[in-house]
């Protein structure tokens, strides 16, 4: 006689077949770069600074966590070329294509790869019990990398001083930034917990 599964596993049965299969790996990692394109556009421009106030980041964190670091780079990369070739998946408020990629923004797209990598890699290799705290740190070190690869690049490129790359690259975008890591880490802590259920 068949025991039933509670549905919270039958749900998930999908989902888990899904993520290693190599057709749903592929699958992931393009529906992937579609939301990371959906969150760029969700922006708005500054003033003072070429970089624009947006979702972007956000998405890359959680693509990074949900997916793992090879998926999660795979996925950056994707998105990159798409750019790459035109189509419309970066801020609209930049020039668009390579132009877009050789910008002042250009240190922090290109990252994405990496820090896409980097949370997923922390947030698997931690030895933090919570599922939150282990992915907000993850989260945390990435963006790190993501501001240093920003700021690097931009202060090359428009030949900014310390203080100015600091104004414009960094100082306004930490209070968003610690709420896009907090929703980042809430959101794949609550998917892993489903996953396990």
């Amino acid at each position: 006689m068949q025991t039933a599964l509670p549905a919270s596993s039958t749900l998930a049965q999908p989902t888990r077949s899904l993520a290693t299969s190599l057709p749903g790996r592929a699958a992931l990692v393009f529906c992937a770069t579609l939301f990371v394109a959906a969150c760029a556009h969700v922006s708005i421009p500054l003033p003072f600074t070429p970089v624009p106030l947006t979702l972007q980041n956000f998405a890359v964190l959680l693509v990074g966590l949900l997916l793992g670091p090879a998926a999660g780079f795979s996925a950056m990369v994707l998105y990159l070329a798409e750019g790459a070739m035109g189509l419309p998946v970066f801020n609209p408020a930049g020039a668009g294509g390579v132009l877009q990629l050789l910008g002042p923004t250009g240190g922090y797209l290109l990252s994405y790869p990496f820090v896409a990598a980097a949370t997923g890699w922390a947030y698997r290799s931690l030895p933090v019990k919570s599922l939150y705290r282990r992915a907000a740190l993850a989260g945390t070190i990435a963006t790190t990398l993501l501001f240093v690869s920003g700021s690097i690049w931009m202060a090359q490129l428009l030949h900014l001083g310390a203080t100015a790359v600091w104004t414009m690259a960094v100082t306004p975008f930490i209070p968003g930034e610690i709420v896009k890591i907090a929703a980042a880490a809430g959101l794949a802590a609550s998917i892993q917990r489903w996953r396990r259920a």
